[in-house]
């Protein structure tokens, strides 16, 4: 099983299975693929509205699945500058391509230093895996 969980190694991770990829000022923000595994099939995404802040630790929207909703933890603090609209009519990319067309929103960073505080790839994959031999 833990050879099959995917762990982008140019992502920053939460220990609540979102990821953020940084360029610049800007994140892009996702489930993690452990994250969407954990949920099975995804059913509806509610995402916020552009210009909407965000605050790191705090709920961004809720995710569905078959059986369970779960907050979606924004992994920095920004204002939402794009969200992901084919989610809320194929919310099944999260589980299809959490790292790609799965994403849900982008974010201009407030406080980079924020981004020291998350989980490197390597935390992220011994969080979820118990197993610190990646390779």
């Amino acid at each position: 099983m833990d050879e099959d969980i995917k762990v982008p190694r140019d992502l920053y991770y939460t220990n609540d299975h979102t990821w953020i990829f940084v360029e610049n000022d800007e994140g892009t923000v996702g489930l993690t693929d452990f994250g969407q595994s954990e949920l099975s099939e995804i059913v509806y995404i509610d995402l916020p509205d552009l210009g909407t802040e965000v605050l790191q630790g705090a709920p961004f929207g809720t995710i569905e699945a078959m059986k369970t909703v779960a907050e979606l933890i924004s992994p920095a603090s920004g204002e939402v500058l794009e969200i992901n609209d084919t989610l809320e009519s194929d919310p099944r990319q999260v589980n299809l391509d959490p790292y790609g067309d799965g994403w849900m929103i982008k974010i201009k960073i407030h406080d980079p230093d924020e981004i020291d505080s998350l989980m490197t790839p390597q935390d992220y994959y011994v969080y979820v895996t118990g197993d610190e031999n990646e390779d």
